[in-house]
């Protein structure tokens, strides 16, 4: 037991030491970028992770036996024996806890240790969640600025054919006057999007602890996710590192159960008492002067034994604990699978409905465009489409944009971020 944990702390100490000198080299600015230098940089993920360091330093106090206690008399008025005045005296004694008990306490510390690993896996796992969240918002906005702009381009094009109609006599004031209010408000939007990109760049490099004056590249699309694989995965139960935390901590307070039991029994002392003695003025003394070697043993008597049932006592209350704790978190973690499995269908139906929506739209203005090149065709309904499709469009960005954090967060639930 104790081989196989030591086996798997050096494995975990290698791929995280690995992986942050990967991430040490990363600059650039994609996502897979982004997540290595939140491996390395966060403060929320080291925190996590000194903790589990401190942990695995609890397994060689515990596991230790007591000091021994020295004892010197050297000074004062000492014994007079028949053979000689007592010079010095020397007592050495080491205490032994109960058969089992330190093994106990190593397994105890471990099991801890462990735990303390998932709950850094698991904000590891967060973090990255956060990251891909801001990352999807990024996405989202700078489609909505493209759009936008987009949008400003038509319209200009628009114009013209207004202006046009209106030079030749075939049209009316009132519709170029109807595309500027449009421009007008599609400049605003523009703005108003820009300026946002600000409070999105400060919450990336706040996750990624570094300046917030750093400039970050907006993405253009995000990456592909096989929505499949991970809405067919069945392992939620097995892999999630906030359960397999709690069977740990379980694991390590029965341990501690164990413990106080065995602290409960008597500890056994073995020590040696040397006493110097000085040779006495008499002749034909048999063992004049002659240094006195006894062994000790002593044993503690643990007749206080409120101590040990509260001990014990408390152990229990915190498997009891924790049980309760896995149940709450296994309700929370399917309700969330749930939620996010139906956003992710939900934004590949509205997807679709867009898609087909746009084009549909696009269709329907196309028509009539060339109705208003060559009759007097009601250019407000054309404005309208207009704005359809930029609506639709807009929504395309944000769907795309909320299935990709649904996946995400489905990936954080399987703790599948690798």
């Amino acid at each position: 037991m104790k081989t196989k944990f030591i086996y798997k702390i050096l494995n975990i100490r290698y791929l995280i030491m690995l992986s942050l000198l990967f991430s040490f080299q990363v600059n650039g600015q994609t996502l897979d970028a982004y997540l290595q230098i939140a491996s390395k940089n966060n403060p929320e993920l080291k925190s996590a992770y000194a903790k589990f360091e401190a942990a695995l330093q609890k397994s060689p106090q515990v596991s230790a036996l007591p000091d021994p206690t020295l004892t010197v008399s050297a000074f004062g008025r000492m014994i007079e024996t028949r053979i000689g005045r007592q010079e010095a005296r020397f007592s050495l004694m080491q205490m032994f806890p109960w058969f089992g008990t330190l093994a106990a306490k190593e397994n105890a510390a471990n099991l801890m240790a462990e735990a303390l690993f998932q709950n850094y896996v698991d904000t590891k796992n967060e973090v990255f969640l956060n990251v891909k969240k801001v990352y999807a918002e990024m996405y989202e906005l700078q489609q909505m600025i493209t759009l936008e702009e987009e949008n400003l381009n038509i319209l200009n094009t628009y114009k013209d054919l207004a202006l046009n109609k209106f030079k030749n006599g075939k049209g009316a004031m009132v519709d170029v006057v109807r595309i500027d209010i449009k421009k007008n408000e599609s400049i605003t939007n523009i703005q108003i999007l820009t300026n946002k990109k600000k409070p999105l760049q400060i919450a990336l490099n706040t996750l990624l602890n570094r300046e917030n004056t750093i400039e970050i590249l907006y993405p253009t699309k995000l990456p592909t996710t096989n929505l499949n694989v991970l809405i067919a995965s069945d392992s939620l139960l097995n892999n999630n590192p906030k359960l397999v935390q709690l069977d740990r901590q379980k694991k390590a307070f029965e341990a501690q159960k164990k413990v106080a039991v065995k602290e409960s029994y008597p500890k056994i002392g073995i020590g040696l008492d040397y006493s110097i003695i000085a040779k006495r003025d008499v002749p034909d003394l048999a063992m004049n002067g002659q240094d006195a070697i006894m062994p000790m043993l002593s044993v503690t008597l643990p007749i206080f034994r409120k101590k040990y049932k509260a001990a014990q006592k408390e152990a229990t209350y915190m498997i009891t604990a924790t049980e309760a704790q896995k149940i709450a978190t296994t309700n929370n973690l399917i309700s969330s699978y749930s939620s996010a499995q139906y956003e992710v269908s939900k934004s590949t139906d509205l997807l679709n409905l867009f898609e087909n929506q746009v084009k549909s739209s696009k269709q329907a203005m196309s028509l009539l465009i060339a109705a208003y090149s060559n009759s007097n065709a009601d250019f407000i309904e054309i404005l309208r489409l207009n704005q359809d499709v930029l609506m639709y469009k807009k929504a395309m960005a944000t769907e795309v944009k909320n299935q990709f954090i649904a996946a995400a967060k489905l990936a954080y639930l399987f703790s599948k971020n690798d």
